[in-house]
């Protein structure tokens, strides 16, 4: 938590892939700024990544009382849309301890350890064989 200017700012970061977010929780109207930019804009209007985004104060019921201003870097926007969520998970647990319980219960604060398996030599991808000739 920090006081910029008399207006207190929850802080959390959110990792998913490659995609890193920081997000700051603070008391508003319950608008979504990503990397300067709306958050529906940023999303391509997306109804499955905006709902991930909003889905820690859905859960909590505080949709429209906090803003989200959010920097993302990294990955694509599935990953980034996981990290804004896990991201603003963690701020919220910050409000307020009591909030830690359901956002557990709901999955958004645990982190997701699934990234791309790297290339091995003699394959064209992580697994994929050349194709196989007898002649």
């Amino acid at each position: 938590m920090s006081t910029a200017s008399n207006r207190v700012v929850y802080w959390g970061t959110g990792r998913r892939k490659t995609a890193v977010a920081r997000v700051r929780v603070v008391p508003g109207t319950g608008s979504i700024t990503i990397n300067g930019r709306p958050g529906d804009n940023y999303l391509n209007y997306n109804p499955s990544y905006l709902s991930a985004v909003k889905a820690p104060l859905d859960t909590l019921g505080l949709s429209a009382e906090y803003d989200l201003l959010v920097n993302v870097k990294g990955g694509g926007l599935n990953g980034q849309a996981d990290a804004i969520k896990q991201g603003a998970a963690r701020a919220l647990c910050e409000l307020s301890p009591d909030n830690r319980k359901p956002l557990k219960t709901e999955g958004h604060l645990s982190r997701d350890p699934r990234a791309k398996e790297r290339r091995k030599y003699g394959l064209k991808k992580a697994r994929k064989a050349p194709q196989f000739s007898k002649r």
